[in-house]
């Protein structure tokens, strides 16, 4: 029974590292970027790829690499970037229900490679989520990651100088790449970008407070006003259809 349990998650394990090498090759021009923002806001190679080994969250990196530009302190970029993964909860809460029963130190294993990528993968699978399977998608994703990451750095060490200097640019042109797609598909998205701009250009601008506190009290005043505004607008459908 033992050798039929162990074939069965190693079947499993070759299903997931091939569900996400898809994942993998769609990471390696994120990493890599990454990896050349992270030469240039001078950070070193070694603490670039421990970075990505700890936190493996590209979103949260980008925004760190921008705080750190800015000699924001340690406590606000981990409360930012806890305040960009927050969503995480939600992800986790519903694969909990989508994969099978095991014991707690593989869940509590596997969860910290979860990613929108990772989570997408699982969640549309078939049936239930072998534990095999998870640990199969995220050692490609995350090897992924942390290998191309110190990669960009190596190629970032190469470039010319004013090169290096000029990638700055490039840090704010991935976070307008990351952030047209969400307005798209989402108006809200474009209010709470709107609001969150303003809210920081009024702190920054004012000195009411750091760079570092004025993202963060700016990301949770804008998303505050626009979830209250949304919540009055469901409430008045409502009263409105009951009529």
């Amino acid at each position: 029974m033992s050798d039929l349990a162990i074939s069965r998650e190693l079947s499993e394990f070759r299903k997931g590292i091939q569900a996400g090498i898809s994942i993998g090759i769609g990471y390696f021009p994120i990493a890599l970027t990454f990896g050349l923002l992270a030469k240039t806001s001078g950070l070193s190679i070694y603490e670039t790829v421990l970075m990505s080994l700890i936190v493996f969250a590209g979103a949260s990196q980008y925004i760190s690499l921008s705080l750190i530009a800015y000699g924001t302190g340690i406590f606000e970029i981990i409360l930012t970037t806890f305040i960009v993964n927050i969503r995480h909860f939600l992800m986790s809460t519903a694969l909990n229900e989508k994969v099978e029963e095991d014991q707690l130190l593989n869940k509590l294993i596997y969860s910290f490679g979860i990613t929108d990528e990772t989570f997408s993968v699982v969640a549309t699978k078939e049936g239930t989520a072998a534990t095999g399977f998870l640990f199969g998608v995220i050692s490609v994703s995350y090897s992924s990651w942390v290998v191309f990451s110190g990669l960009g750095h190596l190629i970032g060490a190469g470039l010319p100088k004013t090169i290096q200097e000029s990638m700055g640019v490039a840090l704010y042109a991935m976070f307008i790449g990351l952030l047209v797609p969400s307005m798209k598909k989402s108006v809200k998205v474009v209010f709470l970008a709107i609001l969150g701009a303003i809210f920081n250009s009024i702190f920054t601008i004012g000195h009411f407070m750091a760079q570092g506190w004025a993202i963060v009290t700016a990301t949770l005043l804008s998303a505050i006003i626009i979830e209250t505004a949304e919540v009055i607008k469901m409430r008045n459908r409502s009263v409105h259809h009951e009529d």
